[in-house]
């Protein structure tokens, strides 16, 4: 509209029309259309000094310049279906949507392609003007006030470790007010690395923000519920953390990276400068040419914002203001969910720990710190454990059944040792029954009848064992009958009684002595 102001006034000052269209550098088609346009709006007369406002000649222009017809590839392929798309907008879809929507409600009518509803969408948004939802505000902090964190991938680095090359993210805390900012490259992104490079990053500071704004990542938030009542369901471990350090925390709302602008362009700006090109390089080098960066280049250079270094305007301003560290040093703690299996046991870190059988099939709750893992069934603790040990599954006894806890004991030895606890005929019995059969394994009629023998007295589990070793009773039904019908208390025939130090026993055989003895037996005396 500027230069249609210029235009009248070159006009009222008689230059000609082709001078006026070179001087604006118009085409003469153009100039004769805005010429006769503000003629009939008897615009171009008058004093060359006194020109019409800017709205004046843009009402005349639109009234009477002829409307351009729109060019044939401008138009839409769905044009006719535009109506519906707008009342579909309206509702909140998005083009998507509103694609497989006409497909489903107008199989038969609508055929156009999700690029032509696509443009269309995008067309009558630009039609709608901009609303009050795309104003970008500025929000200016107080020294202190508000941390923001993110990760930004950095290629692939090599791990000191297994000298193999993995994918690599930077961790980014910025500053509200100073933009003074920590960084570290690590290589994932696991929720106790998360908690990690929180605390390293509060110790960097020397001081604690009130609030961090974290990005919409799972290690910090479960699930995506922003609205106004909203509820913000932070993980665990995270809301832990917040409360040994004292800091609020406020996750960004999902898709909206915006709202989290400072730390956004201070991955860029670690990314495309200190990172740049360091691909194969090893971790533990990049992180330090990464620290001594932070305080040589990026700490010391103007900021565009602030127009001061953010590592003074840290030191001046805001370090004062951050809340002090606590006295005694974090324990990273991280909370799990897990389901408890068949085998009482839940996973986590890859290794088993037992639960007490009854939570089978039931979701419970692990916290886990450096040395120890307990687990929580309803806010309930239910079992705890040395986190690290020799052997991939933690068990302990009393969480399994009263009568299968001994069932998960599968070596000989074990069952040896339990046998001879009962007494030396228990355990001879028990040797005999492992040593009976070279193919068969005898585990199973040996743990039934040790628990058996264990039910009952010492003495009379002891003459049980000694009166089936003697008869070569080995099953666990013939023991059980033995005590059943208390057999073990019948004595033995005193020929037959072995002596301890004995060394050897005749099972199916007897000597002439013993022969002749119970020969004896039940007779008269000799006339």
């Amino acid at each position: 509209m500027h230069r249609l102001q210029e235009l009248v006034r070159l006009h009222r000052l008689g230059t000609g029309a082709r001078e006026v269209a070179r001087l604006l550098k118009m085409s003469p088609n153009t100039e004769r259309t805005y010429r006769q346009a503000l003629t009939k709006a008897e615009l171009l007369a008058g004093k060359p000094d006194e020109l019409p406002e800017l709205e004046t000649l843009k009402a005349a222009v639109e009234k009477h310049r002829p409307a351009a017809e729109q060019p044939e590839q401008e138009r839409s392929s769905i044009e006719e279906w535009t109506e519906a798309i707008q009342q579909l907008k309206d509702k909140g879809l998005k083009p998507a949507a509103i694609y497989d929507r006409l497909r489903l409600q107008e199989p038969e009518k609508f055929d156009g392609s999700r690029w032509a509803v696509r443009r269309l969408y995008q067309r009558l948004r630009r039609a709608d003007g901009v609303q009050a939802t795309d104003v970008a505000i500025p929000v200016d902090t107080e020294p202190g006030e508000v941390a923001q964190v993110d990760f930004g991938q950095v290629g692939k680095l090599l791990c000191p470790e297994t000298h193999v090359l993995r994918r690599a993210w930077v961790f980014v805390m910025v500053l509200g007010y100073s933009r003074h900012m920590y960084a570290e490259v690590v290589f994932d992104q696991k929720t106790e690395t998360w908690l990690q490079l929180h605390q390293r990053a509060f110790e960097y500071f020397g001081g604690v923000p009130e609030t961090v704004v974290p990005d919409n990542l799972k290690a910090a938030v479960l699930r995506n519920a922003f609205g106004i009542d909203g509820d913000k369901a932070l993980n665990r471990s995270y809301r832990e953390l917040a409360r040994y350090y004292g800091f609020k925390v406020d996750p960004t709302p999902p898709y909206a990276p915006q709202k989290k602008g400072k730390v956004e362009s201070a991955v860029k700006y670690v990314k495309h400068n200190i990172l740049a090109g360091r691909d194969g390089e090893d971790i533990t080098a990049v992180n330090r040419e990464l620290w001594r960066w932070l305080e040589e280049i990026a700490g010391q250079r103007i900021h565009g914002t602030m127009g001061r270094p953010p590592l003074q305007v840290f030191r001046e301003e805001e370090v004062s203001a951050l809340r002090s560290l606590p006295k005694t040093p974090y324990e990273p703690c991280v909370w799990q969910q897990a389901t408890v299996h068949r085998d009482t046991h839940i996973s986590f870190s890859g290794r088993l720990y037992s639960v007490p059988w009854r939570f089978i099939g039931s979701k419970v709750w692990v916290r886990a710190t450096s040395s120890t893992v307990i687990i929580f069934a309803d806010d309930v603790r239910v079992a705890t454990h040395v986190r690290y040990g020799k052997r991939k599954r933690c068990t302990i006894d009393a969480h399994l059944p009263d009568h299968r806890v001994d069932l998960r004991h599968r070596s000989q030895s074990y069952w040896l040792t339990r046998a001879t606890r009962i007494g030396p005929e228990t355990e001879m019995l028990v040797r005999e029954i492992f040593d009976s059969d070279e193919v068969l394994s005898q585990l199973r009629k040996v743990q039934a009848i040790v628990a058996h023998l264990e039910k009952f007295p010492v003495s009379r589990a002891e003459a049980a064992s000694r009166r089936a070793l003697f008869y070569g009773t080995y099953s666990y039904q013939g023991i059980k009958s033995i005590l059943s019908k208390a057999l073990d208390l019948e004595p033995l025939p005193v020929a037959l009684a072995q002596r301890p130090d004995e060394p050897e026993r005749y099972r199916f055989a007897r000597t002439a002595t013993e022969l002749l003895a119970s020969a004896l037996e039940g007779h008269d005396e000799p006339h």
